[in-house]
């Protein structure tokens, strides 16, 4: 007997809410990559909740949709600050800038050494402190626990529209992922000829949908198999290189506001690095966005 898409969908979204809340306790200690898989965890269950929302009313995922957006952003300040702050060590040790990690500040009260590569560093690792701080305090307010409530309403009555919940999910998921496939496909078919701010821009914009594909095809996986785990993976390439694109143009403009300093030892040399990174992405690019030109599960 065949699953209905109702049932599916809300397993699959089990999963992401589980992966959301047992993140909760890793972020409080601070723990290595816990903000980043609480951020992909938040990211991804929205990113879901949109692509199948014709099986869910439209209201009460909409309010759900719109809290997680506020989630991820106070997360996103947080992880951003921790990219670019392990970026700019790593490049410091790459371009032979004069740096010694023992003396990076770790928190708000250390004083930071003068040389330009420690003071980057230590920037984006006050930053990052603040905004941590700022996840754990939400983690203690009214808003947050009333989306986790939410969450796990959203498991025990899910909010199913029965005209479509009851359809067979292969047929539903299938067409879903089809037309995740078909935005990002108009989107890298629309990207020739575009250039400077309007192609960083435009390839974001391709790396966002390459990520709702990702998503929406990893939930289809336990219903459609083999092919849906196969282009998520594709989908999973294409938003990481394009994502690598984006973590360099993001660095080289953060250092751009160190311009007053551009005549410190490695300031040039990490911008050409920069540079270098986001080149190398875009070279990948085209390789990576080949499985567009073919039909999506068989």
């Amino acid at each position: 007997m065949s699953t209905a898409a109702g049932p599916a969908l809300v397993d699959a979204v089990a999963a992401d809410v589980d992966r959301l809340c047992t993140a909760e306790p890793d972020v409080r200690q601070d723990l290595p990559d816990s903000v980043h898989k609480m951020r992909v965890a938040t990211r991804r269950l929205r990113s879901v909740l949109k692509s199948y929302r014709r099986v869910l009313r439209r209201k009460p995922v909409g309010e759900i949709t719109d809290e997680l957006r506020w989630l991820a952003g106070l997360l996103g300040v947080a992880r951003d600050a921790e990219v670019r702050a392990e970026r700019f060590a790593t490049l410091l040790g790459d371009t032979g800038v004069p740096f010694d990690e023992q003396t990076v500040p770790l928190d708000e009260k250390s004083t930071p050494r003068k040389d330009f590569g420690a003071r980057l560093v230590a920037d984006e690792q006050r930053i990052y402190a603040g905004a941590h701080r700022a996840v754990v305090e939400a983690f203690g307010g009214r808003r947050y626990h009333a989306l986790v409530d939410r969450l796990h309403g959203l498991i025990a009555d899910p909010p199913l529209r029965a005209a479509h919940a009851d359809e067979p999910a292969k047929q539903v998921f299938a067409a879903v992922l089809r037309h995740d496939f078909r935005d990002l496909h108009r989107l890298v078919r629309t990207e020739p000829g575009l250039s400077g701010d309007e192609r960083v821009s435009h390839l974001h914009d391709i790396r966002k949908a390459a990520k709702r594909l990702r998503y929406s095809a990893e939930a289809a996986t336990a219903v459609l198999g083999e092919p849906a785990d196969e282009l998520g993976k594709k989908a999973k390439r294409l938003q990481t290189v394009l994502g690598d694109h984006r973590d360099a143009v993001e660095a080289l403009q953060t250092l751009r506001t160190y311009a007053t300093d551009a005549g410190e030892s490695g300031y040039q040399r990490l911008c050409d690095a920069e540079e270098a990174a986001a080149a190398k992405a875009l070279e990948e690019y085209p390789d990576a966005a080949e499985f567009l030109r073919h039909r999506p599960l068989g």
